[in-house]
């Protein structure tokens, strides 16, 4: 070989191994994406969205990082899956009964109301992954509402409370006239019920209860509801409830932006949320024992069982709503017959296998009046 074709193929060779260099600090520039979610920022599950954030940068290596921005930073709460839509926002941390607007649909995808034929979140969770849930929840949002994204569930932020009053209920002839802060497809069901509903974000019920304008509130329940401060307006807390007993939340992220990220970070965000929805549930639980102590104890607020006359109400509503709309609205029906079906076994089975948790419950830590 001559010195100067050998000197060329040294040159071509050095040229080649700096592009593949450079190539390869390129892709290992940590990107960061933009999610905002629909909640105030001393919620909870805004700490479960922190949580989640930290277990991407960790998973990745510092890779891949999540701004995570709290209701209203970028869009107004209820905004935020279209801005995710729109590139506004690279993902969204919701739940998916706020888009009922869109079609009533949306509400199957969060378990909610009643915990869909019977299920509890991690029924729910089967159904997604096991059942073809995930590839149906993709289906509605990418081509019946025709919004370029995919989403996954999140963390269980359930079983939720009945809400709080101004005054006690006794049963469903006192809770209806009522004005009370309600959303998503619970808002429709209580409004069948004779509850005049109001549907406002989180961040909004405390000032209208400060100033009268509606009589009672649904958030959450436990720790969420003392942190949002209900308690200092009102003292008649009832639970449970039947609209949210096994809710799902949410994760949407835009389509580009999720088939733009390498496998490996796609992954990491699919463990970093199956972890948070693990870790907050069980750290959400000491946090409302300790929030309902707080109530009882320190804030004079009464804890009351909600009448079973009203949660036997809420199920029949429901179970008529879920019939009329699966009449008219094909993809609900797909769906709903989907769940059913999966629950038809999986809820039966587990009554069957499930000691009674009131059971061991009332053995060691028997209800003080």
């Amino acid at each position: 070989m001559e010195i100067g074709s050998f000197t060329r193929a040294a040159q071509v060779a050095a040229v080649a191994a700096t592009l593949a260099f450079a190539g390869t600090a390129h892709a290992q520039q940590p990107r960061t994406l933009k999610m905002q979610s629909a909640v105030p920022p001393s919620a909870t599950s805004q700490d479960a969205f922190k949580f989640f954030a930290d277990r991407v940068d960790k998973l990745t290596g510092g890779n891949l990082k999540i701004d995570v921005l709290a209701g209203g930073a970028v869009v107004p709460p209820f905004e935020i899956l279209d801005a995710t839509h729109k590139k506004v926002l690279d993902g969204a941390y919701g739940i998916s009964y706020w888009w009922y607007g869109k079609n009533v649909a949306a509400t199957l995808f969060s378990n909610t109301p009643a915990g869909i034929a019977g299920m509890d979140a991690i029924d729910f969770i089967g159904w997604v992954y096991d059942a073809g849930g995930l590839e149906l929840w993709h289906e509605f949002y990418q081509k019946e509402l025709k919004l370029n994204l995919v989403a996954f569930p999140s963390i269980p932020p359930s079983p939720q409370a009945l809400g709080w009053f101004k005054r006690p209920i006794k049963d469903l002839a006192d809770f209806k006239g009522m004005k009370c802060r309600q959303t998503g497809i619970v808002s429709q069901l209580y409004a069948k019920m004779g509850m005049a509903v109001v549907n406002m974000p989180g961040g909004e019920i405390l000032p209208a209860a400060e100033r009268g304008t509606i009589d009672c509130a649904e958030w959450v329940g436990g720790v969420e509801d003392l942190r949002l401060g209900l308690h200092t307006v009102w003292k008649y807390h009832y639970t449970p409830g039947m609209h949210e007993s096994a809710s799902v939340a949410e994760l949407a992220i835009n389509k580009d932006v999720w088939d733009s990220l390498p496998a490996q970070n796609r992954e990491a965000i699919k463990s970093a949320n199956s972890e948070t929805f693990l870790r907050w549930w069980a750290t959400w639980q000491m946090q409302n024992a300790d929030a309902i102590e707080e109530f009882r104890t320190k804030h004079g607020v009464k804890l009351l069982t909600t009448p079973p006359e009203i949660n036997k109400a809420f199920l029949k509503t429901w179970d008529e709503f879920a019939a009329a709309e699966s009449a008219k609205n094909p993809f609900f029906k797909k769906v709903y017959d989907s769940q059913r079906a999966y629950a038809s076994k999986v809820v039966p089975a587990k009554r069957f296998m499930f000691p009674p948790y009131a059971f061991q419950a009332d053995h060691y830590w028997p209800v003080k009046e």
